[in-house]
């Protein structure tokens, strides 16, 4: 067996990097049998559509050293080894802490990071330079049990309505499982709550056009058989797998942008390591021209604005690891709830 390969990549500046790929011959996807030298060409074949997507941004490395079906973990400093060409970004997170993360600003940066079993990359939604204000509003229609990828198909369909209703454009992709993946490029004005609750007061919206196929239900045994947007990936430190990212799935699909005439009766088992480079090739990239034109997030925020003011509604739950944060109703699970102990508007009964 070869002990390494080195990949010799064009740099933006014309050079080559060289970057060795350790045991090349390891598998990665056990199923298909795709392996750690595959998936390093696979990022090299859609290279410029890649960075155009992923790059400049802080980003998160799901990392697997045994393979997808072993122990996986997330890198958010950066690998130790870090090659001297690569650049990081200083992250602050809700809980205060702060440390670099990882940007790519060529393809050779993610391949050395594949080098280091990297198989999905999460790209925050704001740019290096303003961390802070994000220029992508992203919005996950994620199938709950019952449901599938048609489901979801329809659900994002109503979206881009509702969405080219106030003023924004609309980008899909498919989750590389049966979800799919709604981006919206924004003017980057607003920090990452006020996204938030844009994201929310669209949800809120769908789901008011389609109660029986959407919900915005956090706590799962409230959901049904219907499609949840997932408001929490619009937080901070909350990220969503890039375009043209691998998933840690048997069949080693990636999560792939698509042209809204491409969606129905899409199959996202077909967008795979192996099979995604010719189309590519054939077709290029769906998103090229995706920040061409950002909207303006304030229409989206509009919504949530209207929510609050003329129909009582307020803030949603954030994630566990959160920092209780204001307005926030409390992190009880429904069934496990005592009534008796929490007024009408979701604050603690006191004695």
């Amino acid at each position: 067996m070869v002990d390494a390969e080195v990949l010799e990549i064009a740099a933006p500046d014309g050079s080559v990097r060289p970057v060795r790929i350790s045991s090349p011959g390891r598998v990665l996807w056990p199923e298909v049998g795709v392996t750690k030298l595959e998936l390093a060409r696979y990022l090299v074949s859609v290279g410029d559509a890649f960075v155009r997507n992923a790059g400049d941004r802080p980003v998160s490395l799901e990392r697997f050293p045994g393979g997808v079906d072993g122990e996986r973990f997330f890198s958010k400093n950066p690998p130790k080894g870090a090659p001297a060409w690569s650049r990081s970004v200083m992250c602050t997170y809700p809980s205060g802490r702060r440390h670099p993360q990882l940007v790519i600003d060529e393809i050779a940066t993610a391949v050395w990071a594949a080098q280091m079993n990297t198989v999905t990359f999460h790209p925050w939604p704001s740019r290096a330079a303003d961390i802070d204000l994000p220029d992508e509003m992203r919005i996950d229609l994620d199938p709950q049990p019952g449901v599938g990828v048609a489901e979801a198909v329809e659900a994002a369909h109503a979206l881009r309505e509702l969405l080219a209703g106030i003023g924004l454009t609309a980008w899909p992709k498919t989750s590389g499982n049966r979800g799919i993946h709604v981006f919206v490029p924004i003017v980057p004005e607003l920090e990452f709550l006020d996204v938030r609750h844009a994201v929310i007061g669209v949800a809120r919206e769908l789901e008011r056009r389609l109660p029986d196929l959407v919900t915005t239900a956090w706590w799962k045994e409230e959901r049904g058989r219907r499609i949840f947007v997932d408001f929490n990936q619009a937080n901070r430190d909350r990220t969503i797998a890039a375009a043209y990212s691998p998933r840690p799935l048997p069949a080693a699909t990636v999560s792939m942008p698509l042209r809204w005439d491409q969606l129905d009766g899409v199959d996202p088992a077909a967008f795979t390591v192996r099979s995604v480079p010719g189309i590519v090739d054939s077709d290029g990239d769906a998103w090229e021209t995706m920040h061409d034109s950002p909207g303006d997030v304030r229409a989206a925020l509009a919504l949530w604005d209207a929510d609050v003011t003329e129909r009582g509604l307020g803030e949603l739950p954030f994630p566990p690891d959160f920092p209780k944060m204001p307005g926030e109703p409390p992190r009880v699970q429904p069934s496990k709830k005592n009534a008796a102990n929490w007024d009408d508007q979701g604050r603690p009964v006191t004695s």
